[in-house]
């Protein structure tokens, strides 16, 4: 005969260490300083404003093509 498993242990244990997990994520993201947070959205920012700048506009791309 085998042994008995109680289920109830193992999905606690799973649901406790899915909760460490999303608790450590949630440390990453929101556990910064506000300086930290400040570079972040800066450089977020400039990241942006850079991939914008190199976004062709499609009329000059329509007039281009016309001979």
């Amino acid at each position: 005969m085998g042994n008995v498993i109680n289920l109830n242990r193992f999905r606690k244990r799973v649901e406790r260490e899915a909760s460490a997990k999303q608790a450590d994520a949630n440390r990453s993201k929101f556990g910064r300083t506000k300086a930290e947070r400040s570079a972040e959205e800066t450089r977020a920012d400039k990241a942006k404003a850079q991939l914008d700048q190199h976004q062709l506009d499609r009329h000059q791309i329509d007039r281009e093509e016309q001979p």
